[in-house]
Formats: C-alpha cells, sequence, structure tokens
C-alpha cells in the first residue's frame, strides 16, 4: 500500500471518528432542551482541532514506519489524488450553498455551523474513497 492511500485511509477514518465524537457530545448534552440550545461550539472547535493533531500524528507514524514510502508520488498518485480532490470539493460547494442559503433565510446559527462542518466531513470522507476506490480498483483518467 503506497503511502498516499494511506494518508487516504487516514483522513477517512480521522474525519468520521472525529464527526462520530462531535455528534455523541452535542446529542448527550441536549438532552431534553432543543438542539438550536445546546452549547455546539466548543466542541464543534474542540473535534476540529483534535482531528487535525490527529491527521498529523498518524501521517509522522506512518512516515516513521515506513520512510521509504513517505513523500514519494509519481503521476498515478497525483491523478488521483487530484482526482478525489475534485470529488470532495463538490461537497464543500454544496454546503458552502446549503449554509449561504440557511443564512439568507436567517436559520439558527446552529444549523448553518453544522451543515458547514457536516460539508467538510463529507468532502474528506469521500475524498478519500474515491482515492481509495481508485487505487484499490484501478484509475483511468479520460
Amino acid at each position: 500500500m503506497s503511502f498516499e492511500e494511506k494518508s487516504a485511509w487516514i483522513m477517512g477514518v480521522v474525519a468520521i471518528g472525529s464527526y462520530g465524537v462531535y455528534l455523541a457530545i452535542v446529542l448527550g448534552m441536549a438532552g431534553g432542551m432543543p438542539l438550536t440550545d445546546v452549547p455546539y461550539i466548543a466542541p464543534l472547535l474542540w473535534t476540529v482541532g483534535a482531528s487535525i493533531a490527529a491527521s498529523i500524528a498518524l501521517h509522522a507514524v506512518f512516515g516513521i514506519l515506513s520512510p521509504r514510502d513517505a513523500g514519494k508520488k509519481d503521476q498515478r498518485d497525483r491523478e488521483i489524488y487530484r482526482f478525489g480532490e475534485y470529488i470532495g470539493q463538490s461537497f464543500l460547494v454544496i454546503g458552502g450553498v446549503a449554509a449561504l442559503l440557511m443564512a439568507m433565510t436567517e436559520t439558527d446559527h446552529f444549523w448553518i455551523a453544522n451543515v458547514i462542518y457536516l460539508a467538510f466531513v463529507l468532502s474528506a470522507v469521500l475524498g478519500s474513497i474515491a482515492k481509495i476506490v481508485a487505487y484499490r480498483r484501478g484509475f483511468q483518467p479520460w
């Protein structure tokens, strides 16, 4: 498995894990109150920060465990990376448009922030899935 494929796995797993932790915290704090009243900002910032730190740490660990592969990219790796990023970026655009529409309709900040966070998570997860599938099943650029 190339270092770039390992990187895709790291990004996908970390994104799913951190978002799952965020949801567990926010839904746990909700209890019987409406979700819009839950103090979501601190858990959101902490889980985003923790996911960035975990991603950096895991990349460092895998780089140390396989130093020969770390940092090496060939043309196929670059094309797969670009392909995965295109797929992931499309979900950022969708999330951005959704957040813009929600802001125009004066939706509560809780929902706008959560749509944006979900868009980032979907971007990372779906981009990672696209990269992993391209590595595993082959990649034929058009």
